[in-house]
């Protein structure tokens, strides 16, 4: 007789024998009790978790006879009778598993839904059980979904998903959900040590713990690896053989590690690497072992007490427990981060060996106490640490940032800088609150050859600003640059029509349109026009000719002559003023309104800035 592999020997045949699953088999042992039957179930998990199981389970459940052949619907199936026995051979003829990975079309779907018409042959129920059912294509699901909604009271559906993500919200609609949890590393090791007592396999506990976490919580793959393990010791289960087997690193190599980066110990760090490289160990592997093993020290750092509960189940612990001592909680942070993050940068390098080397030498780079202490030498060394200078206290602002100072040295500073800073300290000039923070500026030192006994040097605390509240970045904008009264006349009104209608007409563009925006028309002759702006950069000769083409499609051909000067009257200040009596009429309008003003005064409520628009 063939090997039964033990994932399909030791495969559960009732809801008593599944492991790690309680909260499903709670449910279904209810229902099934209780006789409160869906008519379409979702099992959704990662992959040997037990959905095809969970399924089998459920059809034996509904189409039990029992032993005598009078049973009925119950939660514990007998196991013994013609179609218990006929589902766990795969040979019942109203239990139908379809793999819808490679019968994904609507012509598969359709042979399938056209048994729904046949009453069972020999069951209770019709079971259709559809496995990997994300796999479908729409016009399958559409295929289906009047038959999964409204099906006949003699007919199941089970469907089976590792990714729901993918499955039509028409069809979770009508599907009662069950999602199968990743099972614990210690639930693994339980299952495997009762299996493998029944196959009489001698294992050690710690080739057992770690076949459960390369298992990665699939009951299955446990048990098909430790299939391999058995064959690969030949019968007999110890952890240097199944540590070989999985190419991850031995926990001595991982120990030495975490005592070297602890140490600083560069060398050691660089040695083990090539120790794990020349015995062929997974880079992967030995990332992932110093995370759980830093994990755990971490877990003794912050709670001491959990050193007496680790040593009962962990042959390690009191290695782990020496590390936690001697390595800093910061450090064991950092490490644990580096070596998280550095598995994802192991495919990325040409060598992962190189790759493992240098994610291990970052903390050496990193480490928190040689910062400290090189900053501590800096000061000790005649450089004298910053110094904040005190800002008077201001009003309460809106903003969510605190103010904050930031502080410069203000060492030999160049000629040109030095003749700029003010000589005397004074009160800042006021600004706007929630701009930038108002701060007493503090004499710069004197340029020049420093002294034999330099005193310490000064520092400039400089204004920094603070993040302003949502919506109120325009506002402030507008509140810094304040437009002055326009000097109305009777060219400005005829140069605001005229960049009026070019911009309306879209007959110039970029900086055309910002030289007509931003000019005055001074004088106008029946030839040439004379145009006044602030800003040199505007008067450019391919601008201006541009500018001139326009004028003359619409009528103005004229030649264009352009000073630099103050302007008083322009378009761009003219629908500047515009906007703001706009705004200004919007926010009367909004403040005024008589429910605005009963939220404000029940609720406490107020206007963020700069959040009311003109509609």
């Amino acid at each position: 007789m063939s090997y039964l592999v033990l994932a399909r020997k030791y495969r559960p045949r009732n809801f008593e024998e599944m492991v790690g699953q309680e909260h499903v088999v709670q449910a279904l042992s209810n229902a099934l009790t209780t006789q409160r039957l869906h008519h379409a179930y979702l099992f959704t998990g990662t992959r040997g978790v037990g959905k095809t199981t969970v399924s089998r389970v459920l059809a034996k459940s509904l189409n039990c006879q029992g032993p005598d052949g009078q049973g009925g619907i119950t939660a514990t199936p007998c196991g013994v009778c013609q179609a218990c026995l006929d589902i766990d051979a795969g040979r019942f003829v109203d239990y139908t598993e379809l793999d819808a990975a490679s019968n994904r079309g609507v012509d598969e779907v359709q042979s399938l839904l056209e048994q729904a018409v046949y009453k069972p042959v020999q069951g209770r129920f019709k079971v259709f059980m559809i496995d990997e059912v994300h796999m479908l294509t729409n016009t399958a699901f559409n295929a289906m979904l009047k038959t999964l909604e409204e099906p006949p009271e003699y007919l199941k559906f089970v469907l089976a998903t590792t990714d729901p993500q993918k499955v039509p919200v028409t069809v979770l609609s009508r599907c009662l959900q069950f999602n199968l949890r990743p099972m614990a590393p210690e639930t693994v090791l339980e299952h495997l040590t009762q299996v493998l007592a029944a196959e009489q396999v001698p294992a050690e506990p710690q080739a057992l713990r770690l076949l459960a976490r390369a298992a990665r919580g699939s009951m299955r793959d446990a048990l098909s690896l430790t299939d391999q393990a058995i064959a690969f010791g030949n019968g007999a289960l110890v952890e240097a053989g199944v540590r070989q087997m999985l190419g991850s690193a031995d926990r001595s190599h991982v120990f030495r590690l975490i005592d070297a980066l602890a140490q600083g110990d560069g060398k050691t760090v660089v040695e083990t690497s090539e120790v794990l490289r020349c015995d062929g160990l997974s880079a992967a592997s030995t990332l992932e072992e110093m995370t759980t093993v830093l994990q755990a020290m971490a877990v003794l750092q912050a709670v001491p007490s959990r050193a007496a509960v680790a040593s009962d189940t962990d042959p390690d612990a009191a290695e782990t427990a020496r590390l936690a001592g001697l390595m800093p909680p910061d450090e064991t942070q950092l490490l644990y981060s580096l070596c998280l993050h550095g598995r994802g940068e192991l495919g990325l390098a040409p060598d992962e060996y190189a790759a493992l080397t240098m994610v291990l030498l970052r903390l050496l780079a990193f480490k928190p106490a040689e910062a400290a202490s090189a900053e501590k030498k800096t000061l000790n060394d005649g450089q004298a640490a910053p110094r904040v200078v005190a800002a008077p206290s201001v009003a309460p602002v809106e903003a969510a940032a605190a103010p904050v100072v930031a502080t410069v040295r203000a060492a030999s500073p160049p000629p040109t800088v030095a003749a700029a800073l003010p000589r005397e300290a004074g009160p800042a000039p006021a600004v706007p609150a929630g701009q930038r923070l108002p701060v007493r500026e503090a004499p710069p030192l004197a340029a020049g050859p420093a002294p034999a006994q330099e005193p310490p040097a000064r520092v400039l605390a400089m204004p920094v600003r603070v993040q302003p509240a949502p919506g109120a970045r325009e506002q402030m904008r507008e509140s810094e640059a304040p437009v002055a009264a326009i000097e109305r006349s009777e060219e400005g009104d005829f140069w605001y029509a005229t960049v009026t209608q070019m911009v309306v007409a879209e007959a110039i563009g970029a900086l055309t349109r910002e030289l007509a925006l931003q000019s005055q028309l001074v004088a106008r002759d029946v030839d040439q026009w004379l145009l006044r702006v602030e800003r040199e950069s505007l008067n450019q000769t391919s601008t201006r000719e541009k500018l001139q083409a326009a004028l003359a499609g619409i009528g103005h051909a004229v030649r264009i002559a352009i000073e630099i000067g103050g302007v008083t009257d322009s378009p761009a200040r003219r629908n500047k003023l515009a906007a703001e009596a706009r705004q200004r009429t919007a926010e009367d309008t909004i403040r005024n309104d008589p429910e605005v003003q009963s939220l404000m005064q029940q609720w406490d409520a107020k206007i963020v800035p700069g959040t009311l628009r003109p509609a």
